[in-house]
């Protein structure tokens, strides 16, 4: 009676049990990694860009293997065949198996995307982490070196490297880590700027941490997020930049084969009804490839994101507890009828 006399005085009514459980972030203890691969299997996009990825790759390594033809077996009485039983994607001018040669292409496409992308990564984090971390002198110096060579377009650097070097793999792969660190070691300066001077980080340091480890056991895991979707973008963006070389000349020559050396070869087939396959069946495999990518970057920047976790199960929590309301909300009113 007096808790009622009081709520009316006051004009608010007590909180129920439900309610105020409601309003708590509680969420069970769980272990990060375990917890970051069920997200992710849980998201169906995901899985299903792991099976594109996981196609390509394999179709990359076996069809070669499986085929009849050699990716360079020139044979002119079968030139410029549609896609058929024998050859499922048709035959170049040359009399070439199509379909040999896009997954043996794929395999030097994805080994420049993922090497291309991973190498000036790795070399701008180092960069990167000693310029963040040491401050003063040595910051300024490695700044204003990134600030000089970011002026130069990286197309540049691509072309004076590749006509030095020559157009294979190995040359590609250098040519981007050497045009593309510097944006990796600009980001990353920022990052251990930010966490730096974090408690978790002081707290480290105190405790007589290393840089090294503090950098890379401490701030590293917090941004593993943006690394993510940063090199799920940067795979393909590898393979677009072989392609652009090629176009001008400069990819991988040949009797190696790439998907954009043969998207490049295409082209001058895209108006020809008759050999429109030779641009199709390669672009298509690029496109599904960097969609794929793309998609599973999204979805893995959302998986290892604790914020994102948190705001999910109480989401959850919350849809929970309303279902609950309403359910005991039917419940009284079937019973005053």
């Amino acid at each position: 009676m007096k808790e009622k006399i009081i709520s009316e005085m006051l004009d608010f009514s007590p909180v129920s049990e439900k309610e105020r459980d409601a309003e708590q972030i509680i969420r069970p203890s769980v272990r990060y990694w375990p917890e970051v691969w069920k997200r992710l299997f849980r998201n169906k996009l995901a899985v299903l860009c792991i099976v594109i990825i996981g196609l390509i790759l394999l179709c990359a390594i076996i069809m070669p293997i499986l085929s009849p033809y050699e990716f360079d077996e020139v044979s002119l009485f079968e030139s410029g065949l549609k896609p058929s039983a024998a050859h499922f994607f048709g035959t170049d001018a040359s009399g070439r198996d199509l379909w040999t040669r896009v997954w043996i292409g794929a395999r030097a496409s994805l080994l420049i995307g993922f090497l291309g992308a991973l190498t000036p990564f790795i070399i701008g984090t180092m960069i990167g982490a000693i310029a963040g971390w040491y401050g003063g002198r040595i910051d300024m110096i490695i700044m204003r070196v990134c600030d000089i060579m970011l002026c130069i377009p990286s197309m540049i650097y691509m072309i004076l490297i590749l006509m030095v070097m020559g157009g294979s793999v190995s040359s590609l792969v250098v040519a981007m880590a050497i045009s593309g660190w510097m944006g990796s070691a600009r980001g990353f300066r920022g990052r251990v700027l930010q966490f730096k001077n974090k408690e978790f980080t002081l707290a480290a340091k105190t405790q007589g941490a290393s840089a090294p480890r503090i950098i890379f056991r401490h701030i590293l895991p917090n941004i593993l997020g943006n690394i993510a979707v940063g090199l799920s973008g940067a795979v393909p963006g590898a393979i677009f930049m072989e392609a652009g070389m090629a176009y001008i000349g400069l990819g991988v020559t040949p009797p190696n084969i790439s998907l954009g050396q043969l998207s490049t070869d295409g082209i001058t087939y895209f108006m020809s009804p008759t050999k429109f396959h030779l641009f199709l069946y390669p672009s298509l495999v690029i496109s599904i490839m960097i969609f794929a990518f793309f998609m599973f970057g999204n979805a893995l920047r959302d998986a290892l994101d604790p914020r994102l976790r948190d705001e999910e199960y109480n989401a959850k929590r919350m849809r929970k507890i309303k279902r609950g309301q309403k359910r005991e909300a039917r419940k009284l009113g079937k019973a005053a009828v």
